[in-house]
Formats: structure tokens, sequence, C-alpha cells
């Protein structure tokens, strides 16, 4: 048993960043991180495609625009000071039709409401010039948006905040939570730690979490899975920037894309399907019990109700790989199926209300003696140091230290 100050679960990103944020504004604290792996970063911080956001997607004033737009700026500062590898290297959101073109034009003012000065709405020339084979009647250019490998930055935060004193404990999951007075008892298989407050920053588990103090949580997450294809050497000249399409202002996925990586391989992908277990990196991977309580939850069957066209379409392409380069031609016309090498695979952690709700925003709630953070998508890594900064403000502001 130890007495601490602040006990983090979780030690992806943002549980993490908010050690460090919490340890820079007082180096006196005495914090605590209980992950359930064996290392850092084993899920959505280590299994996305390692993209820089530069924040044009998200609603003005929103915690995702806030949080990624000061995310970002920390972010390229921390990588500076450290020295860790990454590049700015551009992407383009083509319109692949004149349909697409009143989206387009919205994310470009987006963009600008969100004080990205630099991006550049393209015509079709202008597309060609800097992306000669992708098929665009129009496109943005973002120069912000960059690659780099978050679990680098994620075992360099565990170096400094251990060298800080904060301690983090592996295979460590919880598995109940007693608020007893002005102390908080969080419980794992190997015994229970006595903290002042607690931050839950458990991704996929968030709910669960939550749900250990607020049984009647009325947020679930939702687990979708995406898949990955890498781009074959000899087509990788196809590629120059990372190539988005228009998305669906209605569906929170970006759609399949091109995405260069810091290893200089290039990924296509990620589809988005519903994934039958939490952690369900593999399309066999099946948990009963998890999948029972997403089918069964009300708000996820108004969701497949509403997009059951959108779902099915994303389980084809996850069957067929013909049926994946296809949405790739969109695109690029020039990619073939064989130029596709079966990669990696992530699953989101996507919240959803009771209502059919899928949550656009990042949702922290605060409870009395707990901070959760129940919903934090892409781009959770870019916002990564933000969303640390967010979640200790309010944790030191709920106590006089």
């Amino acid at each position: 048993m130890k007495k601490i100050d602040f006990t983090i679960i979780g030690a992806g990103i943002v549980g993490l960043s908010t050690a460090y944020q919490l340890l820079r504004k007082n180096p006196l604290l005495k914090i605590l991180i209980l992950e359930k792996e064996n290392e850092v970063a084993k899920h959505q911080t280590g299994h996305n495609s390692g993209v820089i956001h530069s924040g044009i997607y998200y609603k003005p004033g929103s915690l995702k625009a806030q949080n990624c737009i000061n995310g970002y700026k920390s972010l390229i500062e921390f990588c500076d000071t450290y020295e860790i590898p990454y590049e700015l290297c551009g992407k383009i959101i083509v319109a692949t039709n004149k349909n697409e073109i009143p989206e387009l034009n919205k994310l470009y003012q987006r963009g600008l409401e969100n004080g990205l000065n630099k991006i550049k709405l393209l015509n079709q020339e202008q597309t060609k010039a800097i992306e000669p084979n992708v098929n665009a009647v129009q496109s943005i250019q973002v120069p912000y948006t960059g690659i780099i490998s978050y679990i680098e930055v994620c075992k360099k935060l565990q170096q400094i905040i251990s060298e800080l004193g904060c301690e983090v404990r592996f295979n460590e999951k919880v598995n109940k939570i007693e608020e007893k007075g002005h102390l908080v008892y969080i419980h794992t298989d190997s015994g229970y730690f006595e903290t002042k407050q607690y931050i839950n920053c458990a991704g996929l588990y968030s709910d669960k979490v939550a749900q250990l103090t607020s049984p009647q949580l009325d947020t679930r997450i939702i687990p979708f899975r995406g898949e990955y294809y890498l781009i074959r050497p000899e087509k990788q000249g196809l590629v120059k920037h990372l190539i988005y399409p228009v998305p669906d202002p209605n569906f929170p996925f970006l759609g399949v894309h091109f995405t260069r990586m810091i290893n200089g391989h290039i990924e296509a992908g990620p589809n988005a399907v519903f994934a039958f277990q939490r952690e369900g990196y593999e399309m066999s991977d099946v948990n009963a019990k998890e999948m029972f309580e997403s089918l069964s939850w009300p708000g996820f069957q108004l969701v497949m109700k509403k997009y059951w066209k959108t779902g099915m379409g994303e389980f084809y392409r996850s069957f067929s790989k013909a049926a994946f380069a296809h949405a790739l031609q969109k695109l690029i016309p020039a990619i073939n199926e064989d130029d596709l090498m079966p990669a990696g695979s992530g699953v989101r952690a996507q919240a959803c209300d009771r209502m059919g709700g899928l949550l656009d925003d990042f949702k922290i709630v605060e409870q009395n003696r707990g901070i959760h953070l129940l919903n934090a998508p892409s781009p959770a890594a870019t916002s990564g140091l933000s969303i640390g900064n967010t979640i200790a403000n309010l944790a030191l502001n709920r106590t006089q230290w």
C-alpha cells in the first residue's frame, strides 16, 4: 500500500502526458500510474498511423480543436527539445468530384477559423503539380500535418516522469475503486493503493473504469477496428504527401487514405469495422461478453439502424482486398490490389451515448474524487500533451496543494 496524491489509470499518451503536466506544475506531487499491460502505449497510442494532425477538421471552440492546436504546438516543442524524429511532410484533402467541393470549402473555412492561415485551396492543375497521381477536382493543401512515432514520444515521457519520481506499475489491472471520505482505494489483483484523487485515462476501457463508481453511466465505448495495408516499395512513388478524402460530416471517421510513415513506409487505410472485442485487432478476435454489451447498448442499436449501409460497406472492405483497393483508387487510380501488402490494425475507442450519438468531441467528466476521460479518439495522440494539461489543471483546481 502506498499513499499518493494522484493515481492515473492507463499508460497511453494521455495518461503519461497528464502525469508529465502535473509534475511540471508541482514536482513535489506523488503520482502513480497503473497500467494493465506490460509496457506503455500498447493500444490506441501504439496502433495508430503516427500522424501529427493540424486541427483542420474540428469545430472551432470544441475541445478537439483547442487541444489539437495547442497539443500540436506542444508536441513539436517537446520533440525538438528531446530530439524525437518527426517530419512535417504536409497533406492534401481532395475532392474527387464536384459534389464534394461544398464540403471541402467548409473544411477550408473551418481551418482558417482554427488559425491555420497557411492552408491553401488548390484547383485541379495546382493539385496535380504537387501530387501528380491523385484524382482530384480540387484540394486543400495542409502544410502543418506531419508524421511521428507516438511510441517513441511515450517512451520519452515515461523516462522523464520516472526521473521526477512518478512510479509506473505494469500488469496492474484496476478492478475496484472505493471512495471513502477524503481518500480513494484502488484495487488491483496485487493489492490496493490509497490515493487522494484518481484520473481515468483507460482508453478502450475508460467507461468500464468509470462504471466502477458510476454504474448508470450514460456513455458506452464501442470499439471500431481500423485495418491497414502497406504499399509495395515499387509503388511508393505514387504518394508524395499524406492524401485524404473529403470526410463524411455525419460519420466520425476520415475514410481510407494514404499515409507516409516516419519509418519510410506508406500505409493505406484504415477502414472502420465494428470490433467483436475491445482489443480485437484481428478479424477472428471475439469476446462474447464484450460483443453482447456493445450490441445491446440502446445507443449503438440506433447507430446501426442509421448507418447499416455504411457499416456493411466497411465489413465488405475488411473481407475483400479488391474492395479495399477499389476505395483507394478513388484517390489514386494507379493503385492496384497487388500493390497492397497486409499491415497492422488499430482499435478506436468511440464513445456512444444512450440516444445514438457518436460523440464527436472529447468528453471529460468530473466526479467526487475522480476525473474520467471518456472519449479521446483521434486526434488524441497529437493532442496528448494539451489534454494532459487540461486534466492536470482540473485536478489541481479541485484541491489546494
